[in-house]
């Protein structure tokens, strides 16, 4: 059993985990196919709702990951910010850039009203701009973890996959 800390509250989780397609850019994951591997198994989420911190994983491979809830809003992996996201290239967790021509306006930090695990493979945010269709899988968090080191790694991939010159 994992544990899961949401507002404070210890809820356990089984450590079994369903499975999941293989990583693509920008979509959101579902459980249909491969069998996750020990990076993308969490051995513990804590949710840090009512401190506001954001959600620290420690993933079973020892890596350990630290996602904002700004964060974790502009990486909604819902198909409508995946949608929006993809037509301004940007990355998940990325935010918009402000229209220059709009004056600047005060906007509040979301931040989530409601957090629930999703079967065994994903957790769910509902935030406080009423926003709740994403559902972020173990696979995709992993995928895009906002440290520097796995930063880098995705940098030095995209720059393997730029064709020769």
């Amino acid at each position: 059993m994992q544990m899961f800390a949401y507002m404070q509250a210890w809820v356990k989780l089984p450590s079994a985990y369903t499975q999941f397609m293989s990583p693509t850019e920008h979509t959101q994951h579902t459980p249909l196919q491969g069998v996750p591997g020990p990076e993308v198994t969490p051995a513990s989420v804590k949710v840090d709702v009512s401190g506001g911190s954001g959600m620290t994983i420690e993933w079973k491979d020892g890596h350990k990951s630290h996602y904002s809830f700004s964060w974790l809003r502009e990486a909604c992996p819902c198909a409508l910010c995946d949608d929006a996201r993809t037509k301004d290239k940007r990355e998940p967790g990325q935010a918009a850039k402000p229209d220059p021509m709009a004056l600047p306006m005060f906007k509040p930090t979301v931040k989530p009203t409601e957090t629930a695990g999703v079967g065994k493979y994903a957790i769910r945010f509902t935030w406080s701009d009423g926003h709740q269709h994403g559902i972020y899988s173990w696979e995709f968090l992993r995928e895009w973890c906002p440290c520097r080191q796995c930063h880098a790694l995705r940098e030095m991939a995209k720059l393997e996959d730029q064709p020769a010159q």
